[in-house]
């Protein structure tokens, strides 16, 4: 079964928009075991829409359409459609009666051009959308079949999850279960972790092993399995992840939807620990997504964004003559700890460019911890990249920090 993907909007081809769906998909028909050989962007052109979906479908069996089902006049991935399959447009009573019911629920007017997303080609099926306003289309064309939907990424995700691959797996004969796992690992190179896991990526078939960047979320290896029932699926994928994990040790910090917020702040909960911040460099991203885990609340004190010098020594008590030193996160986490009368205290200071700061370079960054019943640390790391990167990557790297501190190991090395 192969199943290529067409991605819509002029948006996408100036730039203006990244297509994270298109490599989200490819992800999703990968792990389903559904080949995929050609992702293709699109403007907002009937015509070149049909020309490609035409060419798609002459060699895959399978195509799925992303974006182009909004309620405006540019949004014309239903009449493409249409047009392929020789047919035309009919309104459903049905989709514009959930359509009006979606409105008045939320107590706003519906616009007339949102009726447009309640037309479906005849012949074809529509998905339901719980979660917006568009329903997706399932079409036949002969023996193959084009799905469509929306380019809003949870409204998509959703469709492709729940309608679009398991039809994929019916049409294509597959029986049984197919599931995967992601082990989310920070503090290696992705070379580096390439090269510890190259003999089980080259050689599994059964689970097969994949390797994904995620940038400042981390390198995922994720495991995926097939077999007869959900048991054996779980049964072959535990057994790899008990191989892969005695290889990268504590490099894994987590398991598909964890993060390293979620996992830091469970690891604080379970020891009826509170959490308080210092952040210089980072300007309140480490609050952000601490604040983001569930549950942070009952964790989570607060964060002094303490940008200026003249705040860390009014406000933190810093008393380091240098503010880009080891010295300073220190007495930055003690300060947040005192400050927001919390258990534990998270600092990090630093230089993000773009120039050097008290005779230290661009990506010069410290981590300052603070623990009951340890001694005050601090960690220092040189990063790489612009002065976002070099900011994102101090927020997970203090974040994981803390981590491997709360489970009793060794923070050096693992930034």
């Amino acid at each position: 079964m192969r199943c290529d993907v067409l991605a819509v909007g002029t948006e996408l081809l100036l730039g203006q928009i990244v297509d994270t769906n298109s490599s989200w998909i490819g992800e999703q028909l990968a792990a389903a075991g559904i080949d995929s050989y050609l992702h293709i962007q699109v403007g907002d052109n009937q015509a070149r829409m049909v020309g490609l979906l035409r060419y798609l479908l002459e060699q895959a069996d399978a195509v799925i359409v992303c974006g182009g089902l909004g309620p405006t006049q540019d949004d014309i991935t239903r009449e493409a459609i249409a047009e392929v399959m020789g047919t035309s447009l009919e309104r459903r009573e049905d989709l514009t009666d959930a359509i009006r019911e979606l409105f008045l629920s939320l107590g706003r007017p519906m616009p007339a051009s949102n009726l447009r997303q309640a037309d479906v080609p005849k012949g074809g099926e529509a998905i339901p959308n719980p979660k917006g306003t568009a329903p997706g289309l399932l079409c036949p064309v002969g023996d193959k079949v084009i799905y469509a939907v929306p380019g809003v990424p949870h409204e998509m995700q959703h469709m492709v999850e729940s309608a679009v691959v398991p039809h994929l797996l019916e049409k294509s004969g597959q029986r049984g279960t197919i599931l995967s796992r992601s082990l989310k690992t920070w503090g290696s190179s992705e070379s580096g972790l390439s090269e510890r896991i190259a003999s089980r990526v080259d050689t599994q078939t059964n689970p097969t092993i994949a390797f994904l960047a995620r940038g400042i979320e981390g390198l995922v290896v994720r495991i995926t399995a097939k077999a007869g029932t959900l048991e054996e699926a779980e049964a072959l994928i535990g057994a790899e992840e008990r191989i892969l994990r005695d290889e990268l040790g504590d490099l894994i910090f987590g398991v598909d939807d964890e993060t390293m917020e979620s996992v830091v702040s469970d690891l604080l909960r379970q020891k009826g620990w509170t959490l308080g911040l210092a952040e210089s460099l980072t300007g309140g991203l480490v609050g952000s997504r601490i604040s983001d885990a569930p549950g942070s609340s009952e964790i989570f004190k607060g964060s002094i964004v303490s940008y200026a010098t003249e705040v860390k020594r009014s406000v933190l008590g810093v008393t380091a003559e240098q503010v880009v030193s080891a010295e300073c996160a220190i007495q930055m986490a003690e300060g947040a700890r005192r400050v927001l009368d919390a258990d534990v205290g998270l600092a990090v200071t630093g230089v993000a460019g773009p120039t050097e700061q008290e005779g230290q370079p661009v990506g010069t960054v410290f981590f300052g911890l603070a623990l009951p019943g340890h001694e005050p640390e601090a960690l220092r790391a040189n990063l790489p990249g612009d002065r976002l990167r070099i900011r994102q990557f101090s927020t997970i790297s203090l974040l994981n920090m803390a981590r491997l501190r709360l489970l009793g190991r060794p923070g050096r090395g693992m930034l």
